[in-house]
């Protein structure tokens, strides 16, 4: 009976010597995989990353991570205008079935789904370009984005005839790697008339964002209270090397 309390003891301890080691050892990982995404990437801040399950150790020793979670802060993607960025918001990805070199040098997830989030403010810097000129001098231009209920982006456009801004209610959607805003319906001017390809050349944007980590793809977007929301998604999805 005193045998078997020992051996239970030892069992006890060297489990959870084997439980420590193994959670000493996915720190260490994940702080590689953080630094190498940092560098890659050009990042700012290094990147939160979280290697899900357990034991990790088993994991290492199939040369496959099941479930590693990635999370960026004010990540700058590229616009493919002039070198020009747009700053993205709490993108986080979810990477399955990550396969890794020994030294973490490389790692490759085989699928990655994800969310993230673009301000009004930030996506205002794409509609607010020149004033445009309407018939009878009148000039017209987007001052304003914000949540119009429902899914939609209500946008403000200041035209120079009117006191009050025109706002009109517009579907936010995603096309490759375009988000574009289109007006629901085309608004009055202060009783102006003019062309609809005129004043959709006013109210109707498009922003592309390119080189996201990794490679992943915009999915969908949908308008929300302080922004849009973006989900994300991927394939052979390159963490590092």
């Amino acid at each position: 009976m005193r045998a078997l309390r020992i051996l239970l003891i030892v069992a006890v301890i060297l489990g959870g010597l084997f439980v420590v080691a193994d959670r000493v050892a996915v720190h260490f990982a994940e702080g590689e995989v953080a630094d190498r995404l940092r560098t890659q990437e050009g990042l700012a801040s290094t990147p939160d990353v979280s290697i899900e399950g357990f034991p990790f150790l088993t994991q290492v020793a199939g040369g496959e991570l099941d479930d590693v979670r990635v999370g960026m802060k004010d990540y700058e993607a590229d616009t493919g205008t002039g070198g020009q960025k747009i700053r993205i918001d709490d993108l986080e990805a979810n990477m399955r079935g990550v396969a890794f070199s020994g030294d973490y040098s490389s790692a490759t997830a085989t699928t990655a789904s994800g969310t993230a989030s673009i301000t009004y403010a930030e996506l205002l810097k794409t509609a607010a370009s020149e004033e445009t000129e309407l018939p009878l001098g009148i000039t017209a231009k987007v001052v304003g984005l914000s949540d119009g209920g429902n899914g939609k982006i209500k946008v403000d456009v200041k035209v120079s005839a009117l006191q009050q801004p025109v706002s009109v209610l517009s579907t936010v959607t995603v096309e490759g790697d375009t988000v574009r805003v289109h007006a629901d319906s085309v608004p009055s001017f202060g009783g102006v008339q003019a062309a609809e390809n005129e004043v959709r050349s006013i109210t109707d944007f498009e922003q592309k964002i390119e080189g996201l980590p990794g490679g992943i793809k915009l999915d969908k977007v949908q308008a929300a209270q302080n922004g849009v929301d973006i989900t994300v998604k991927g394939s052979n999805v390159q963490l590092a090397g």
